[in-house]
C-alpha cells in the first residue's frame, strides 16, 4: 500500500511538472539524498523528479555517502556530489568532535569523486575544532567547494583557516539580505543558496532589499530545495515552479544566472566521466 502510494505520489507530481523542463533550466545547489529515503524513493523514481522539474543539474549530499553515489550511478549527467561528513543523521550534533569523521572522510575521498564537502553544520568557535580544521585542510588539498550551514562568526572563522577556500553558503546563513551583501563583499570567494527561505520571492515578487542584492552581486545566488526529509523529494517540482515565477520578477540576464548559471560556473570543472 505504502509502495502504491508513492508511485502515486510521483505520477501527479510528473504530470504537474511535465512542461517544466521547456521553462527556465534550474541548477539546484541543496538537495539531500539519505538513508531514510531510499527505501520509498528508488534512484530512478528521484532521478525522475528531479528531471521533471527541470532541473541541470543539482548539488546532492547525503547522510551516509551512499544515496549520493547511488543517484550519481544513476545520472552522471545530472548529479553533483558532495560529501557530507554524516555517516548518519546523529552526526549533525557531534561530527565536530568526532576524531573518527577523519577518517571517514580521507576514505571516502580516496574512493570516489566530489566537488564539494558539506552541507555540513557548524557554528562560531565550533569552527575551529580539530576536526573542522582538518576537513577545511582536505577540502583545499582535494580543491573542493564547502557548503556551510554556518552563521557569520563560523563563516569568518572558516575564511581564517583557508582565505582561498571557495565556500557555498546554505540558507544564505538564514541572515537578513543586508548582512548577506555586508559578507559577499568582503569574501570573493563566497556563494550563497537560498534553500528554504522563501522571502525573496513571496508572491512571485523580489522585495526591494532582495533585489538589491542580486543586482549587486549576480554571479553569487543559487536557489536550492533542501529535502533534509524524505517527504520534501516530492516538493522539488513545486519548488522550481515557484522559483521560477520569483525569477520572472527579475531582468532575463540576472534570472538565469540565479536559476541555473551560477552554479555552472562554480563547479564548472566537473566532468562525470573523467577518472580519479
Amino acid at each position: 500500500m505504502q509502495a502504491l502510494l508513492v508511485i502515486s505520489l510521483i505520477a501527479l507530481l510528473c504530470s504537474v511538472g511535465s512542461t517544466a523542463a521547456a521553462e527556465l533550466p534550474i541548477f539546484d545547489a541543496h538537495l539531500h539524498y539519505s538513508h531514510d529515503a531510499w527505501d520509498n524513493l528508488p534512484p530512478k523514481d528521484a532521478i525522475a523528479i528531479m528531471r521533471r522539474a527541470g532541473l541541470k543539474r543539482a548539488l546532492v549530499s547525503s547522510s551516509g555517502d551512499e544515496g549520493t553515489q547511488r543517484l550519481v550511478t544513476e545520472a552522471p549527467d545530472l548529479v553533483l556530489p558532495s560529501l557530507r561528513p554524516y555517516r548518519r543523521r546523529g552526526d549533525v550534533s557531534t561530527w565536530v568532535r568526532d576524531d573518527t569523521v577523519i577518517a571517514f572522510l580521507e576514505e571516502r575521498l580516496e574512493r570516489s569523486r566530489y566537488v564539494a564537502i558539506g552541507e555540513f553544520h557548524v557554528y562560531g568557535a565550533d569552527a575551529d575544532l580539530p576536526v573542522p580544521r582538518r576537513m577545511v585542510a582536505l577540502a583545499r588539498q582535494h580543491k573542493l567547494v564547502l557548503h556551510a550551514h554556518t552563521d557569520a562568526d563560523g563563516l569568518e572563522r572558516l575564511f581564517r583557516q583557508d582565505r582561498g577556500a571557495r565556500i557555498l553558503w546554505a540558507h544564505s546563513g538564514f541572515d537578513r539580505p543586508e548582512q548577506v551583501r555586508d559578507m559577499l563583499r568582503k569574501y570573493r570567494n563566497l556563494w550563497c543558496d537560498l534553500a528554504f527561505r522563501n522571502e525573496h520571492g513571496a508572491s512571485g515578487k523580489v522585495p526591494p532589499e532582495w533585489r538589491a542584492a542580486f543586482t549587486e552581486f549576480p554571479d553569487r545566488f543559487m536557489v536550492g530545495t533542501d529535502t533534509f526529509t524524505p517527504e520534501r523529494w516530492y516538493y522539488i517540482v513545486e519548488h522550481a515552479e515557484w522559483s521560477r515565477a520569483w525569477l520572472a520578477d527579475l531582468p532575463p540576464a540576472l534570472a538565469e544566472r540565479i536559476a541555473w548559471r551560477n552554479g555552472e560556473a562554480l563547479f564548472a570543472g566537473w566532468t562525470p566521466n573523467a577518472g580519479r
